[in-house]
């Protein structure tokens, strides 16, 4: 046999699979395409992926791509669009020179298409608004958030101990914000008598870094209604998973917030799935463009919370597939959870570009095929270096792959477009509306405001107490009894001549 046909037997063996799959392209070798398909199993797309590439090298497109035959096939998909461009797969695409000339090279057929769309909002973006309530979070999860060491964790978990205790939901920052100034101040000894002292500098620390969470725009992402993951699981009316839309195109500069968002909805899914084991289809699969945003100055703890998540919610039924530059730009311990890599080219300008392309080639099979490091450089746009699993687990051949073109728009909608979505959302009118029933910080509020009134009482019963108390102890000494109250009779009416409110005064009023 031809090297030619030694080759593609080793695809065709490599990528066919007896379940359903999401074809992704045809192999290449030596400039020249195979007539076999290369395949993704939908048994296996929750075993995570990654997407790298430079930019303009067709990631965004593969993404379209991968998520388009997932709804085809019934399984609901989460998108969050950093840069916006990824809204155009709610309207059909358009047939243009260049995606011609692809349909010519790959000899396949084109058929446009748009999909069932949900936009979903961090921010004040025409959408579905996603809210969760501090409560929801837990003081681990904010903690990890937050940055905060042990001492200030467990600190945190005693707020939310005596919250939880005494029926005061935390909701929003303004919750937790209102319950760390009481815990500092007024609450500070009944804090201290139920469950331990606390340390007003430790509280301090906590409360500027909630600020700064804040300033990144957590107040609106902070509070009710909040959402239900299971509207991420909607199968549209013709059968297809609908695909919803994060737009998180103002959050660019606010990695703290996106992190936020990413571990509570990935934590949330965790805690409300079933367990699923192996399934013919994931029940829902995540995409994050831009990821290299959530591990950009990430503490390691938050690095670690997001491993253990992600290596434990495959069993869930939920697959997560990160886009980003280059694979550098995921951690190790993630990027050993990937099961699925699509490599489009990278360029070397520089020496650490050269160095990040060594790196990534080590990340891919060995393959006699091809020099992946030289390969790496060389790939067109739309083209891309693919290895995956198969059904049983094992890693497929690496193979040069010339991608098939979406069907929907390669870009933006229109406001037009945008404005239908939202008003023929069922969604929309659900989470519109903003609640803000009683919680922590109103009922903390009205605990100070009673204590306040009734301070005077409190301290004119205290000091009868007090004067009663002498008066026993002194006994019959009425001598000692007269003078006391001589000179208390003599003290009030000195302060009442130097206000001008005397007796002879009181009688020229009149």
């Amino acid at each position: 046999m031809s090297n030619v046909e030694l080759f593609t037997e080793h695809i065709r063996k490599g990528y066919s699979f007896k379940g359903n799959f999401i074809a992704l392209g045809k192999p290449m070798l030596d400039g020249e395409l195979i007539g076999t398909t290369v395949a993704a199993p939908l048994k296996m797309m929750n075993r995570h992926g990654l997407i790298s590439g430079a930019t303009g090298t067709g990631k965004t497109k593969t993404l379209q791509l991968l998520a388009e035959g997932l709804s085809d096939s019934s399984v609901p998909v989460l998108l969050l669009d950093i840069k916006g461009d990824l809204s155009g797969i709610g309207a059909a695409g358009t047939l243009n020179e260049k995606i011609a000339e692809r349909i010519k090279q790959l000899d396949c057929d084109f058929i446009s298409s748009k999909y069932p769309v949900e936009l979903l909002t961090l921010s004040n973006e025409p959408g579905v608004k996603l809210r969760a309530t501090v409560t929801e979070f837990g003081p681990v999860l904010l903690s990890r958030i937050l940055g905060l060491n042990a001492t200030q964790e467990s600190i945190l978990s005693m707020i939310f101990k005596y919250c939880d205790d005494n029926k005061m939901p935390l909701l929003d920052l303004e919750d937790l914000q209102k319950t760390l100034q009481w815990a500092a101040n007024e609450g500070k000894k009944e804090l201290a008598a139920a469950y331990g002292n606390i340390s007003a500098a430790s509280v301090g620390t906590i409360m500027r870094k909630v600020i700064e969470l804040q300033q990144q725009g957590a107040d609106k992402f902070f509070g009710e209604r909040s959402f239900e993951v299971d509207d991420l699981m909607r199968i549209s009316d013709d059968g297809r998973g609908v695909i919803s839309i994060v737009r998180v195109t103002d959050l660019q500069d606010k990695p703290k917030l996106f992190s936020t968002f990413m571990l509570q909805l990935l934590s949330e899914l965790y805690a409300t799935l079933p367990e699923e084991g192996d399934i013919e289809q994931p029940k829902l699969v995540m995409f994050i463009d831009e990821a290299h945003l959530i591990f950009n100055d990430a503490s390691k703890v938050l690095i670690e919370q997001l491993e253990t998540v992600i290596k434990l919610i495959r069993s869930k039924g939920v697959g997560i597939f990160f886009c980003t530059q280059t694979p550098t730009d995921i951690p190790a311990s993630i990027l050993g959870q990937l099961g699925m890599k699509v490599q489009h080219a990278l360029r070397a300008f520089t020496a650490n570009d050269r160095k990040a392309i060594v790196q990534t080639a080590a990340n891919y099979p060995e393959t006699e095929y091809y020099d992946t490091k030289e390969l790496i450089t060389q790939l067109g746009i739309g083209e891309a270096l693919i290895t995956l699993l198969d059904e049983k687990g094992i890693p497929t051949p690496l193979v040069h792959t010339v991608m098939y073109p979406p069907k929907s728009r390669m870009g933006v909608l229109t406001k037009e477009d945008i404005s239908e979505l939202v008003s023929n959302s069922p969604l929309v009118a659900k989470y519109e509306e903003l609640v803000n029933r009683e919680s922590a910080h109103e009922i903390l509020s009205k605990k100070l405001e009673t204590a306040e009134e009734e301070a005077p009482a409190r301290r004119k019963t205290a000091a009868a107490k007090e004067e009663k108390s002498v008066l026993e102890e002194l006994g019959d000494n009425t001598v000692v009894k007269s003078m006391m109250r001589t000179a208390g009779n003599t003290i009030v009416r000195s302060l009442l001549g130097s206000l001008g409110i005397g007796s002879r005064r009181r009688k020229n009023w009149f």
